[in-house]
């Protein structure tokens, strides 16, 4: 999969930036490149969905059958959700959600992320608490115009970020992806953590610590973007309350 945010929609933390991929003998690219080069790569069973100059999403679907990671996108009422990977715990959620057995994990996150944005009943890092299993999501409200990306605690699945020549946010599963789009100015998403457009990185299984970002140099010996881990010596000074204005459910519209 592969998620391209322009720069206006998304600022990503300044420390996944490496100046040495001004130096590298491969530069990063600029998203237009990035998604061609993706889709030439899988030509038979890929697809794009773009949203002005704001955003793309590209999907390939699972080649290998016997892979243990599902692969799924759906969209509703113009959320979009790249999924990856299942849910232990998903027939439980259904039920607690409303929701009709036959919905699968992405259309499941699409309608926890609207209750999120527009009702805001739970904070969303309990929301993904309470998820069961090895998965990874990167979900775009078109409407909201905002982004929101989550990486499961038990890092059964693997994604990667990084920062494009002109700035924009690259997101996929695929690190070689991610190395030829973004040079040395890429990371691996921090596990047990979420990302939103608006909020920033946060972790959801230590809310209540900063995150700190961890100097990261490759086998050349040259320094990458940076990883990010929760500081849990820290302590963020206070804490939304559920149903304020400033809850980090994901509300309102950047519009």
């Amino acid at each position: 999969m592969l998620a391209i945010f322009n720069k206006g929609l998304v600022n990503p933390p300044e420390e996944l930036y490496s100046t040495a991929s001004l130096s590298s003998s491969r530069k990063p690219k600029p998203p237009v490149e990035i998604l061609n080069d993706f889709l030439s790569s899988n030509p038979t069973n890929a697809f794009s969905i773009g949203f002005g100059a704001g955003a793309s999403l590209a999907y390939v679907s699972r080649q290998n059958p016997c892979t243990t990671h599902q692969r799924l996108f759906c969209g509703v009422d113009e959320i979009y959700c790249i999924f990856l990977g299942s849910l232990n715990n998903l027939c439980s959620l259904l039920r607690h959600y409303g929701l009709s057995k036959g919905t699968n994990e992405a259309m499941f996150i699409i309608e926890a992320y609207r209750t999120l944005r527009d009702r805001g009943p739970y904070p969303a890092h309990q929301v993904l608490k309470d998820l069961e299993g090895s998965y990874g999501f990167v979900v775009y409200d078109g409407k909201a115009r905002s982004v929101f990306a989550a990486l499961g605690a038990d890092e059964g699945v693997k994604l990667f970020w990084g920062v494009a020549a002109d700035g924009s946010v690259v997101v996929s599963d695929n690190l070689k992806v991610i190395k030829e789009s973004c040079a040395k100015s890429f990371a691996p998403f921090p596990a047990g953590c979420m990302f939103h457009s608006e909020q920033g990185l946060m972790s959801f299984e230590h809310p209540r610590s900063k995150m700190k970002a961890m100097p990261r140099i490759d086998s050349e010996g040259v320094m990458c973007g940076s990883n990010f881990k929760a500081d849990v010596q820290s302590r963020i000074s206070s804490m939304p309350r559920v149903g304020s204005e400033a809850n980090w459910a994901l509300r309102g519209s950047k519009a």
